[in-house]
């Protein structure tokens, strides 16, 4: 029996769905239809099944229940728990582009006070180099510089923040890689929802799109870790095992990105064995 939005048709006859904005919303969420059985919608049939009395009126109750349906798949979406971390993990990272633009910016001022700079700042952290310019420098040098030291103390406040709360948002995921890591693989897969959908193999390379690209072009060797690359165990790997070691932990994230959407608690008795799996497999390009 072919439905529709506005109502069932059967046997040449339509019984018209009764309802406001937000029923028929939810009859059309609801609604599932198998090709064998679809018809091509037609603003005839709901005027033939009493739903409207013109194409302008039938216009007019879709339009009106579709805007009921985008706010609320809107609210939905703000209302989930990962929402907030996304847009923090991505300030971070716009703030790391910043501080780093900015640093190279105040640098190159400097250098044109001070040539001999040059010869030596390369070895030196930019944060030290920022502070060092601030400290002797007044005007506008100086003040530049102290902006940009307040700008990496907000950034480490704020990555202070996104560890924390990924660590309730993503508990298992952060307790195998860290929260802030965590938090970037889950920003880099749009969400904690998505996160859970995708495979081990997608997992392992979240974050290496340039090397995945390159690879599709130009044949490249395929980037073996992404984002995970961060953490200890595959960064600390010896080259040869590195990919393993990205594998081994990829599948296990898979498993904890889903126990983090469908159960949202820790589960002590996974990671300990996930924990064992990967610590395993980074032992073994050391044996």
């Amino acid at each position: 029996m072919p439905a529709y939005w506005f109502g069932d048709v059967e046997g040449g006859s339509c019984t018209p769905f009764s309802g406001n904005a937000r029923e028929i919303a939810e009859r059309a969420r609801a609604l599932r239809i198998s090709m064998e059985d679809f018809e091509p919608l037609n603003w005839e049939l709901a005027v033939s099944c009493g739903i409207c009395h013109d194409r302008a009126e039938y216009l007019a109750k879709l339009r009106e229940a579709c805007f009921f349906a985008a706010e609320r798949d809107i609210r939905e979406q703000y209302a989930g728990k990962d929402t907030e971390l996304l847009h923090m993990v991505r300030t971070l990272d716009e703030m790391d582009t910043v501080i780093n633009l900015l640093s190279e910016r105040v640098v190159e001022w400097y250098q044109i006070r001070q040539p001999a700079f040059s010869r030596k700042y390369r070895r030196t952290p930019s944060n030290l180099m920022v502070r060092k310019i601030r400290e002797k420098n007044r005007g506008a040098l100086g003040n530049v510089a102290g902006q940009v030291e307040s700008l990496s103390a907000a950034r480490t406040d704020l990555a202070r923040e996104v560890s924390s709360r990924a660590n309730r948002v993503l508990p298992n995921t952060s307790a195998l890689i860290g929260g802030l890591v965590a938090a970037r693989l889950m920003a880099e897969a749009g969400g904690l929802l998505p996160l859970a959908r995708l495979p081990a193999s997608t997992i392992q390379v979240l974050g290496a799109k340039t090397a995945l690209f390159a690879h599709i072009r130009t044949h490249t060797p395929s980037p073996k870790h992404g984002v995970i690359f961060q953490h200890r165990r595959v960064h600390n790997a010896p080259r040869a095992v590195r990919g393993r070691v990205s594998r081994v932990l990829a599948g296990k994230l898979a498993i904890a990105a889903r126990l983090d959407h469908y159960r949202g608690v820790a589960v002590p008795e996974f990671l300990e064995r996930a924990q064992e799996k990967i610590d395993a497999a980074g032992m073994e390009g050391k044996a």
